[in-house]
């Protein structure tokens, strides 16, 4: 059984904290969802997937 996202953390990086994602762990993961809008609910990804995302955005792959 998936356990629910559990430790929501809002993302330290947007200049404006008014449109951020918050994120979510899971058994082998993570969860992101949209802080303006929680109830739309959230996706997931597995570790490698969050890995990678994560190593794309610190070395500025996505600016």
């Amino acid at each position: 059984m998936t356990m629910p996202p559990q430790g929501w953390r809002k993302s330290s990086r947007p200049q404006q904290r008014t449109s951020c994602v918050e994120v979510g762990r899971i058994n082998d993961g993570a969860a992101v969802r949209d802080t303006k809008n929680r109830s739309l609910g959230y996706f997931t990804t597995t570790s490698a997937q969050w890995q990678t995302f994560l190593d794309a955005v610190k070395t500025d792959r996505f600016s």
